[in-house]
């Protein structure tokens, strides 16, 4: 009889790391739900410009513009923390391939799948966000 033993038990470390990056996960999917109905809302209350209108209320139209810019930080930084995460591991396949022994075989599967994950999430927010923009852009005026 052969003793199987769970590598998740035996390393808790790691099964705390992935509970973390199941969380992550889900506030990803809940922030992205949120990020469809806070466009909606905001093309919905976003003011039209007309001919002959005031200064005082081209203010507004300032401020949705720094909103967009604010939008815009915000994706790029989430980008750019995939792109990091994606890079730790691959640094960390070579280190492992190249026999450097403080790297271990199990950090490299977690880092592994820790940027598969991260990658699938912003793939599925990629796929929200264009949803969102095909349901605005179907909205008549």
């Amino acid at each position: 009889m052969s003793l199987m033993i769970n590598p998740l038990v035996a390393n808790p470390t790691m099964l705390n790391q992935l509970q973390r990056m199941q969380q992550n996960m889900r506030s990803l999917q809940v922030a992205s739900t949120g990020m469809k109905d806070t466009l909606q809302q905001k093309i919905e209350n976003a003011p039209v410009m007309v001919p002959g209108q005031s200064e005082s209320d081209k203010s507004d139209s300032v401020q949705t513009k720094d909103n967009i810019g604010a939008f815009a930080n915000m994706l790029h930084e989430a980008f750019e923390n995939v792109n990091t995460i994606q890079n730790d591991a691959a640094n960390k396949q070579t280190r492992f391939d190249l026999g450097d022994r403080k790297v271990t075989l199990s950090d490299v599967m977690l880092a592994t799948q820790k940027a598969s994950l991260s990658f699938d999430a912003t793939v599925q927010i990629r796929n929200k966000m264009i949803e969102a923009y095909r349901t605005i852009s179907q909205m008549q005026i």
